[in-house]
C-alpha cells in the first residue's frame, strides 16, 4: 500500500479540496467501518467527496480513482473483510514488484542503495512515447537514470532504493497510459504476438470497410449528372457512414487514444497529426451526411486508415524480426537437464533452476549444455556459434571448459557444473547486450529532437494550408488539409536511426562482436586510430615459460614453486604461465597477498617477504641494481618476470606468447586506409618490440603502468578529431579501455574490462574486429540514407499536398510506404557474411 499511496498523495490533496458534494455517513465508504468523529479523511468518488476511516483507507481509495478503476465501488457487492482485500488486483499487484525475491531476476544491485531493471515498455508507438515516458520517470523522485529504446521497446532504469520502490515506478508508468514489466524473452515474445494479432484484425477490418465504402463511393465517381437520384446517393451515403465507423472507432481508435493521451501530457507525438487529419475529415462528412452537404470523405478516411495500419503492420512485423535475434538468447537454456548422482548410472531430471555447483549432468548428443562446467567423462565436440560467432564445432575432452548454451554435437559428455544462472558466460552476455539495448546513442537523440520540431512545423502549415485554401477553393480545404497532415507525418525519420542500429547489433553478434554500448557502433565506424594491448590481444596469452635463471641460492624447482606460489590469485596470462611452470609441484604456504595492479605480486613465504613481477617492481623490495642476467633475457625478445625477496635477487623467468594469425590481417587493413596504430602494453619493451616488427607497427611502448597508458591515450586524443579505439583483455587495461572514445574488450579477458569495453570479441578473433568495423560503416552510411531519404520525402510532399496535388489516401500510402521503406533499408545489413552467432 505504502509504494501507491505516495504516488497518489498530491493528487488525492487536489481531489479532496475541489469542493465536490460531501456525503453524510458515518461509515467509511472504502471498508465500511465506523469513521472516528475526529476523522476528516475525505476522497472524491463520482463528484460526491465520500467520507474514510483513516489514512489508508484513503490512500487506498484515491489510488482506485486516479488509476480510472472506479467501477471497483460500482460492482462490489459486499465490503471486503481483511483490509489487505480492500485494494483491487491491479494495484495489489504494483507491491509484489518490491519483494527482494521477486526482484532477483531482473534487478541488478548498483553500489550499495542504487538498483537497476530491465523493463518491457507496452504501448511505445514512435519516438515521443519513448520520450514521454523518459521525461515523466526522470521528475520521480530517486530515479537516477531512464533510457528507452524504441526499435526493442525495452526501458533502463535506475532508483535509490531509499527513496522511491519500483512498485512507484511502475505505477507512474501506468498513471501515463503505458504498461510496464519485467523483461524476459517469453514475456516479450507475448507482448509481441499479442501486438501482431490485435493489429491483425485492425488491419482486416479496415481493409473491409475499405472495400464496402469504395463499392458505394464508386457509382457517383463514375456517374453523370442526374444518373443517381438524391434518395439513392444519399441512402449511399448513410450505407458509408454506418461502414465507416468501426473502421474509425475500432481500427484507427490507438491513433486517437495515443494522440489524446499525448495532448494530455503536453507531448506531440507521431499520432497527433493522424488522429488530427482522420478526426476532421470523419466529421465533416458526417455533417455533410446529415445537412446533405456537397462532399463526403468516406472513402479516403478508410482508404487512409487501412494503407497507414498495412504500413505499420509491415514495419511492426520487420522491426519484430530485427530483434527477434537478440532475444533468442533468453531461449537457449533447457529448462531441465538429467543430473547424476556420483557412482549411479542413471540420472535424474531436474529443474535447470536447481542445478548447483558441483552437480553432474550428462548431456546427450543433440542436447544444449544447461550451465558452465567442465567435462568430466567422455569427448565430444560442442557448436558454440549463438554465443562466439565461431562456427566449427569446438573439441571437447575431459578436463575442457563448455559453456551453457552451447550444443553438444557428437557424444555423450559427463559434465560438473561450476557456474549456474546469474554467474554464467550466457547470463554475462545477456546483461552486456540489455545495457546495449537500453542505451540510445547521440544520432538516435538527435534524429528524436528533430521529429518532435517537425510535428509543430507539421501542424502550424497545415493549419496555413487550410486558411489559404479556404480562399482559395473552401470545397478542397479539408482534405487538401489532411493530406498535409498525413503525408509528411516523420514517423520514418524516427525509425531510421534506432532500426538500423538493433539490426546492425543483432548482426554483429552472429559474427562473435558483441556491442555492450549503444553508442558503440558509431564510435567503430568513426575510429581513426587503433591502440593495441599486446598479451592477449595481439597474442594468445598463453604463456609458457621458456627459460628459468636461478640467480641466489634455491635451485630451480624451488624458485617455480616460490613464484607460482605467489601467483596462485593472479588472473593475468603471465601468472598462468608461472603456475603451469610449476605443475604437479607441492607449493609453500604464502600469506599477506597484495596486488599490484601492472606491477606484481608481494606475499610472505618461507618467513620472508617476496615479490613476483616486473624486474623494477622486484627491485624495490630486493634493495640492489637489476642483475644483467634479466637484462640479458630482455634482451632475447620475450616477458621477463623476476623473483626476489628482502634478502635479494632469487630468480628470473623469461615466457614466451605466440602471435595471433588472424592479428597481422586486421593490422595489414588499418595500415592500407592509412589508420595510425600503436602498441602499448606493460611487458618488457624488447618484448612488445619484437610482436610490434611481426606485425609492421611502428609506435610501440613497453613497460608502461594502466597509469601510463591511460594519459598516453588521453594525450592522443586531444588532436583534433581523433577517435581512438583500444584493444585490451587484462585488469590492468580497465582504466585505458574506460578513457577511450570506443573500447575493445578480448571475450577471454577478465571480467573487469569485459565490463568497462563498448565492445566483446566472443570468438577472440581480429578477424571478426575486422568485419565489425566494415558493418559499422555500413550502418552509419545506412542511417544516414534513411535519414536523407526522410528528409527528402517531407520536403517534397509537403509543398505538394500544400498545392492539392496529393489526396488523403495517396497520402497515407505514401506515409506507409516511406516507413516501411527505411525499415527494409536497415534489413539489408542482415545480409552481411561472417557469422552463425547469438
Amino acid at each position: 500500500m505504502e509504494p501507491v499511496q505516495r504516488l497518489m498523495s498530491s493528487t488525492a490533496d487536489a481531489m479532496v479540496a475541489n469542493g465536490a458534494e460531501v456525503a453524510a455517513s458515518e461509515e467509511c465508504y472504502h471498508c465500511g467501518l465506523p469513521v472516528p468523529p475526529e476523522s476528516s479523511f475525505y476522497v472524491a468518488i463520482d463528484d460526491v467527496r465520500q467520507r474514510m476511516c483513516c489514512v489508508g483507507c484513503e490512500a487506498v481509495a484515491q489510488s482506485i480513482v486516479d488509476n480510472g478503476l472506479t467501477d471497483y465501488y460500482r460492482h462490489r457487492d459486499a465490503m471486503p473483510e481483511p483490509v489487505k482485500e480492500a485494494m483491487p488486483a491491479e494495484l495489489q499487484e504494483l507491491g509484489l514488484f518490491d519483494h527482494p525475491d521477486f526482484q532477483k531476476s531482473f534487478v541488478q544491485p548498483i553500489g550499495e542503495f542504487e538498483r537497476e531493471a530491465s523493463l518491457i515498455l507496452e504501448g511505445i508507438t514512435c519516438a515521443a512515447c519513448v520520450w514521454l515516458n523518459e521525461q515523466h520517470l526522470a521528475k520521480q523522485p530517486g530515479v537516477t537514470l531512464v533510457e528507452v529504446n524504441y526499435a526493442t521497446r525495452r526501458a533502463r532504469v535506475r532508483w535509490d532504493e531509499r527513496q522511491i520502490k519500483l512498485s512507484d515506478i511502475l505505477g507512474a508508468i501506468q498513471l501515463i497510459g503505458y504498461r510496464a514489466y519485467p523483461y524476459d524473452a517469453e514475456r516479450s515474445e507475448q507482448i509481441a504476438q499479442r501486438e501482431r494479432r490485435s493489429m491483425l484484425w485492425r488491419v482486416f477490418v479496415a481493409g473491409f470497410g475499405m472495400m464496402q465504402v469504395m463499392m458505394y463511393a464508386y457509382p457517383s465517381y463514375i456517374a453523370g449528372e442526374g444518373d443517381i437520384s438524391a434518395d439513392a446517393d444519399l441512402l449511399m451515403r448513410w450505407a458509408s457512414l454506418v461502414l465507416t465507423l468501426p473502421v474509425v472507432f475500432y481500427s484507427a481508435a490507438p491513433f486517437f487514444q495515443r494522440a489524446w493521451r499525448d495532448l494530455k501530457h503536453r507531448a506531440l507525438g507521431m499520432d497527433v497529426p493522424v488522429a488530427l487529419g482522420v478526426g476532421s475529415a470523419f466529421v465533416a462528412s458526417v455533417y455533410a451526411t446529415l445537412i446533405n452537404g456537397p462532399d463526403v470523405y468516406f472513402d479516403s478516411v478508410t482508404m487512409f486508415v487501412f494503407l497507414l495500419l498495412c504500413g505499420r503492420y509491415l514495419e511492426m512485423l520487420a522491426r519484430q524480426k530485427a530483434v527477434r535475434g537478440v532475444e533468442e538468447l533468453g531461449k537457449v537454456i533447457p529448462v531441465f537437464a538429467e543430473r547424476v548422482e556420483a557412482g549411479a548410472a542413471v540420472g535424474t531430471k531436474v529443474p535447470v533452476s536447481q542445478l548447483v555447483p558441483g552437480d553432474l549432468v550428462r548431456v546427450r548428443p543433440g542436447e544444449v549444455i544447461p550451465a558452465d562446467g567442465v567435462v568430466r567423462e567422455g569427448e565430444s565436440q560442442a557448436n558454440e556459434a549463438l554465443l562466439t560467432g565461431e562456427s566449427r564445432p569446438v573439441t571437447k575432452r575431459p578436463g575442457a571448459q563448455v559453456t551453457g548454451g552451447s550444443i553438444n554435437i557428437a557424444s555423450p559428455l559427463l559434465v560438473e557444473i561450476r557456474q549456474v544462472g546469474d554467474s554464467t558466460r550466457l547470463a554475462a552476455i545477456r546483461k552486456l547486450m540489455d545495457r546495449a539495448a537500453s542505451e540510445r546513442p547521440g544520432i538516435a537523440t538527435q534524429a528524436d529532437r528533430v521529429a518532435r520540431v517537425f510535428i509543430w512545423a507539421l501542424l502550424s502549415l497545415s493549419a496555413l494550408t487550410l486558411i489559404v485554401w479556404q480562399f482559395i477553393d473552401s470545397s478542397r480545404a479539408l482534405w487538401v488539409f489532411v493530406s498535409v497532415l498525413v503525408v509528411a507525418c516523420p514517423c520514418a525519420l524516427s525509425l531510421a536511426t534506432p532500426t538500423a542500429l538493433t539490426v546492425a547489433t543483432d548482426t554483429l553478434a552472429r559474427m562473435g562482436v558483441l556491442v555492450t554500448r549503444g553508442h558503440a557502433i558509431e564510435g567503430l565506424a568513426t575510429a581513426n586510430r587503433y591502440v593495441f594491448d599486446k598479451t592477449g590481444t595481439l597474442t594468445y596469452g598463453v604463456m609458457k615459460l621458456d627459460a628459468v635463471t636461478s640467480l641466489g641460492a634455491l635451485e630451480e624447482g624451488e624458485v617455480r614453486a616460490l613464484a607460482a606460489a605467489l601467483e596462485q590469485a593472479s588472473e593475468h596470462a603471465i601468472a598462468e604461465g608461472v603456475r603451469q611452470g610449476a605443475e604437479g609441484m607441492s607449493l609453500p604456504t604464502v600469506s599477506d597477498l597484495r596486488s599490484v595492479t601492472g606491477q606484481g605480486v608481494e606475499g610472505v613465504a618461507n618467513g620472508r617477504r617476496m615479490r613476483v613481477g616486473r624486474p623494477e617492481f622486484v627491485a624495490e623490495l630486493a634493495g640492489s641494481p637489476i642483475p644483467d642476467a634479466i637484462a640479458a633475457l630482455e634482451g632475447d625478445g620475450g616477458t621477463v618476470v623476476a623473483l626476489g625477496s628482502e634478502d635479494g635477487w632469487l630468480a628470473v623467468f623469461r615466457l614466451a606468447d605466440a602471435l595471433r594469425e588472424d592479428a597481422p590481417v586486421l593490422l595489414r587493413r588499418l595500415h592500407a586506409e592509412r589508420i595510425p596504430t600503436a602498441i602499448i602494453s606493460g611487458d618488457a619493451p624488447a618484448a612488445v618490440a619484437a610482436v610490434a616488427r611481426e606485425v609492421s607497427v611502428a609506435e610501440h611502448h613497453g613497460g608502461m603502468t594502466p597509469q601510463d597508458k591511460q594519459s598516453w591515450v588521453e594525450t592522443r586524443q586531444k588532436e583534433a578529431g581523433a577517435v581512438v579505439a583500444m584493444i585490451g583483455d587484462g585488469v590492468n587495461d580497465a582504466p585505458v579501455l574506460a578513457q577511450a572514445q570506443v573500447s575493445i574488450a578480448m571475450g577471454g579477458g577478465t571480467d573487469l574490462a569485459r565490463n568497462q569495453a563498448d565492445i566483446v570479441l566472443l570468438s577472440e578473433n581480429l578477424a571478426g574486429l575486422s568485419r565489425g568495423v566494415t558493418l559499422s560503416r555500413r550502418t552509419l552510411t545506412i542511417i544516414k540514407q534513411n535519414l536523407w531519404w526522410s528528409f527528402t520525402y517531407n520536403f517534397t510532399s509537403v509543398p505538394l499536398a500544400m498545392a492539392g496535388l496529393i489526396t488523403p489516401w495517396m497520402a497515407g500510402l505514401g506515409m506507409a510506404l516511406s516507413s516501411l521503406l527505411v525499415v527494409v533499408n536497415a534489413l539489408r545489413l542482415q545480409r552481411q557474411p561472417g557469422g552463425g552467432g547469438i
